[in-house]
């Protein structure tokens, strides 16, 4: 049987087709993303903008028509923060279903953060000892503390980068003040994590796809080559190489960072806030070890399909 996924998330609208054999085993027959920002003016009123809405539906369109093309006989899809949290996201649900005839259901951020460890599980060799796993969306960021068998603790944050973004307003490029505002901000907001992380202590840190999937792609092409990452479902990152292009992304531009290999147009405002975010946590925990996952929620929903 032949499926297909769909992320709704505050950035990019991902799908995913893959086809289902009996023996519970797949092949992966598409794979892309379309930008939406539908955030964009108004993800702290808590309301989807028209022409967000509009780029929203669009995709979706798009979307349908890979779909079709491809034959899938079922489609799942999934919205998160920015259309949970718009006072119009169910509206956007439902015109979505009228114009597209897809059927999204909107999740929690507790199901989101479960659906992201199924599919980092399904990426990443992860062992008895607990890791901390975070992906940092565009209305939310998900922080999850666990190992190969179990979840110890999950919590979806309001942080997400385009949110951080809207709230700060930060130049270009960004000043030390205005990162340091952030990082208070980020110390103010993530207190339950930091009490969970004493009852669960955790020897590394996983990436979730997105930010993380950037500045692996942007390191291997200033400091290695590109084909380290090809083929890969996991990435270890070498910690001095991530702090010499944080460096680097704080100091550039917007228009220096257009040109910069590895990263997406999409993301070009969004890693500075993302590159903040994960430098605060490595330092603020001591960590040694990171690493990036190419998995995320979609193939977490083709883990639960295949084995629930």
């Amino acid at each position: 049987m032949k499926i297909a996924i769909i992320d709704l998330g505050t950035n990019t609208f991902n799908i995913f087709i893959a086809e289902i054999f009996p023996d519970k085993t797949y092949k992966k027959l598409y794979k892309s993303r379309i930008s939406v920002k539908l955030g964009e003016g108004g993800i702290n009123q808590s309301h989807i903008k028209e022409e967000p809405f509009q780029r929203g539906i669009r995709a979706l369109k798009q979307h349908k028509r890979t779909i079709k093309k491809f034959g899938a006989e079922k489609i799942y899809a999934f919205a998160t923060s920015a259309i949970r949290s718009a006072t119009n996201g169910k509206e956007f649900v439902h015109a979505a279903k009228e114009k597209t005839g897809i059927s999204i259901q909107i999740i929690s951020g507790d199901r989101e953060a479960e659906l992201i460890c199924y599919g980092i599980r399904s990426a990443v060799k992860m062992s008895g000892k607990l890791s901390l796993i975070i992906d940092i969306g565009g209305g939310s960021t998900e922080f999850i503390i666990a190992n190969k068998k179990e979840i110890f603790w999950k919590h979806s944050f309001m942080l997400g980068a385009a949110r951080l973004l809207d709230k700060f307003k930060p130049s270009d490029p960004i000043q030390a003040s205005e990162a340091k505002q952030i990082e208070n901000h980020l110390e103010e907001n993530l207190k339950p994590l930091f009490d969970a992380l004493k009852k669960y202590p955790v020897t590394e840190l996983i990436g979730s796809a997105g930010s993380f999937e950037s500045l692996a792609e942007m390191i291997a092409h200033r400091f290695y080559d590109i084909r380290i990452l090809k083929g890969k479902s996991e990435y270890r990152f070498n910690l001095d190489d991530c702090e010499k292009m944080y460096d680097i992304i704080l100091r550039s531009t917007a228009k220096e960072r257009l040109h910069m290999k590895g990263l997406t147009r999409m993301r070009v405002d969004m890693i500075v806030v993302s590159a903040i975010f994960v430098d605060y946590i490595v330092l603020r925990l001591g960590l040694e070890k990171m690493r990036l996952s190419r998995y995320s929620l979609k193939e977490g929903v083709l883990w639960e399909l295949l084995n629930k």
